[in-house]
């Protein structure tokens, strides 16, 4: 048979070790408690919520094709005056793309209907 002195050493000082009753100073229990409600605090100034407004995103593309549109006329289009006319119908279009949607903002105020909300995971509510 084996020899079971090795076993209740082992044995003893697992028992002791579980016996031990270690209590956190009531100072660093206080500590520890200020930083989770300073964490909190913070964490409940931050707004839920983050808003990117995309009211301009029609304007821009608009202007991107049409300026794009109007390089296509001057390169391709072989007429002088032919492509110039293209061109300058091409940047009229941008222009009053433009014009358009800063009037549909200020009339229609839109910048709100056009929000994406982003919400922040990890924030208090």
């Amino acid at each position: 048979m084996k020899d079971s002195q090795p076993n209740m050493e082992i044995d003893a000082v697992i028992r002791a070790a579980m016996e031990m009753t270690d209590v956190p100073a009531p100072e660093l229990n206080q500590k520890l408690k200020a930083a989770l409600y300073q964490q909190e605090a913070a964490l409940q100034k931050q707004p839920a919520v983050r808003k990117v407004s995309l009211w301009y995103l029609p304007m821009v593309l608009n202007l991107i094709t049409f300026s794009l549109l109007a390089v296509c006329a001057l390169i391709v289009i072989e007429n002088i005056y032919l492509s110039y006319f293209a061109a300058g119908v091409c940047i009229y279009a941008g222009v009053a793309g433009i014009v358009l949607t800063i009037a549909g903002v200020k009339r229609a105020n839109i910048k709100e209907d056009i929000t994406i909300r982003i919400e922040k995971r990890g924030v208090l509510v």
